[in-house]
């Protein structure tokens, strides 16, 4: 088999970029037209959800069909799951790994699985978000995409990357959060190439899915208030509970998927049958917690009964990890701002019953909650906190956020909870349920990792390093200027190595460079 190289630094020359990022604006607009697609499907399956199971209330003669209709429509998905293996769970994980290069998949088959599944699922009610499955469905076009237009790997890579973040953008009207996402998310470096591609490709998605939809933020709460600065420990209150409840929504989560892969009657295809006719059940007695959770939101206020917000949690909770961990294709995203904004108001209403809060401030603490419950959970503080502000479209919380958020990270990072995508990416990879890329791809790579202040490859020389076996030091950028290195040349903080590997060792050796060059 011949050997081909397809390696092209992308930043040589400033035409290249210009070229990379115009095909990120393509990338854009063909994934904002199909996430607002997927997204009108997602409405009207919701709202066929609901009417199906006010039907069903007023027609019980019904359920021993529904229940057989809801056990098919299970096993359906598992058997759709089972034959395209990537579009499991939220599909985060997938492109986390699509783009660090340890997996390989058929763009097209996933995305009309994911595609599919996704509608499926929010049909037959399951707590499921739209936010996933939208990024990996832009990862999909843009795959696709990619294989027509792209020049190298390299910029293959970037070009999923933007419609990953089209996908998010399109999603939540959110753009900024959608390229904060992957930079802070998937690539954890920053780059002014992927920076621009990104950033591009969601503004386009989100222009697109705003004409349809309209500029309305996703929530639309009424904010006029702050907190002052005399009541700024309160929001440390506030991040150490969600912190708390994120770090146990983590562990739980760990737990349901140990719980299915133990349960000897729901097997493979047979896993997504549990939490399908969960979805019956509670449609005909607690219909509230079905889908993502808007119906939770409009009924969070001052005068819930906090005993009620705790019911309508707990079900909400158990209900979203008995759907997420079985494998069925969809997001947690939206489920956990739910829940988020349940906790919110639980501690709202307490706040103002007993410490004298303003009640004014009571749709704050639902925003704060969600961000920090967010950032437990995901270790994605700036995207949480920016998601928030486009979502709510009030940015009068950017400092109260910005303390909340900050503490629960610091909660979850103590308790050393895993972020749940590191989690779900290395739990992929243990499983080798997905498509790894074999030694018989022999395309070569180009990856790129910034040095950090107090890494251990700081101030060394490269033979001093001793650089992965089978990758090559091709360069180093340094400010503006691109140095060609030699064994004695001495690694700053702040370099930029460009590091050319086989495709097949992409993922490891991206792991063991990143690991000597970040702080720990």
């Amino acid at each position: 088999m011949n050997t081909k190289t397809t390696h092209k630094p992308l930043e040589s020359t400033k035409l290249i970029q210009l070229k990379t990022i115009l095909k990120s604006v393509l990338v854009g607009c063909l994934a904002g037209v199909i996430i607002t697609l997927y997204r009108l499907a997602l409405t009207e399956a919701e709202s066929a959800a609901t009417s199906f199971y006010d039907y069903i209330r007023s027609h019980l003669f019904l359920l021993p069909l529904t229940i057989i209709t809801l056990a098919v429509a299970g096993y359906f998905i598992g058997a759709l799951k089972d034959k395209y293996k990537m579009i499991g769970g939220s599909g985060i994980p997938q492109v986390k790994g699509l783009i660090m290069g340890y997996f390989k998949q058929s763009w097209l088959g996933t995305f009309l699985a994911k595609f599919i599944g996704g509608v499926i699922c929010v049909t037959a009610g399951l707590s499921l978000g739209r936010e996933g499955p939208s990024i990996q469905l832009g990862a999909c076009v843009a795959q696709g995409v990619s294989h027509k237009v792209s020049q190298s790997p390299t910029e293959r890579k970037i070009l999923i990357a933007s419609g990953a973040s089209a996908g998010l953008a399109a999603a939540f009207n959110a753009p900024l959060a959608g390229t904060m996402f992957v930079l802070e998310e998937i690539f954890k470096y920053y780059s002014p190439i992927i920076l621009l591609s990104t950033m591009m490709s969601a503004i386009m998605a989100d222009f697109i899915s705003k004409s349809i939809f309209g500029l309305n933020p996703v929530f639309d709460f009424q904010i006029t208030e702050r907190f002052s600065l005399r009541e700024y420990w309160i929001l440390i209150i506030i991040g150490i509970v969600v912190g708390l409840f994120g770090v146990f929504y983590n562990y739980f989560l760990k737990k349901i998927q140990v719980f299915y892969s133990k349960i000897t009657f729901l097997k493979g295809r047979a896993k997504p049958i549990l939490p399908f006719l969960m979805a019956g059940v509670l449609g005909l007695v607690f219909p509230i917690v079905l889908g993502g959770g808007h119906s939770i939101v409009g009924e969070l206020s001052p005068d819930s009964a906090v005993t009620y917000l705790f019911l309508v949690l707990g079900v909400k909770f158990l209900f979203s990890m008995f759907s997420f961990g079985s494998g069925a294709p969809g997001g947690i995203f939206f489920p956990l701002l739910v829940m988020g904004a349940t906790v919110g108001a639980i501690l709202g209403n307490l706040s103002i019953s007993y410490l004298g809060i303003d009640a004014g401030l009571f749709q704050n603490f639902m925003v704060l909650s969600m961000v920090g419950f967010f950032t437990a959970i995901v270790r994605a503080p700036i995207t949480g906190i920016i998601l928030l502000l486009e979502m709510t479209g009030s940015f009068s919380n950017l400092l109260s956020m910005s303390v909340v958020a900050i503490t629960a990270y610091i909660v979850a990072e103590l308790l050393k909870c895993l972020p749940i995508y590191d989690y779900l990416l290395e739990n992929l990879l243990n499983e080798g349920s997905v498509d790894k890329i074999g030694e018989d791809d022999n395309d070569r790579v180009l990856i790129q990792t910034i040095v950090h202040h107090g890494a251990y490859g700081e101030n060394k020389s490269i033979k001093e390093i001793r650089l992965p076996k089978g990758c090559l030091l091709v360069g180093i950028k340094r400010g503006e200027t691109d140095l060609i290195p030699n064994g004695d040349t001495i690694i700053h903080a702040n370099d930029t190595l460009m590091l050319l590997v086989h495709a097949y060792t992409e993922g490891e050796i991206r792991q063991r460079v990143e690991e000597m060059m970040q702080y720990t």
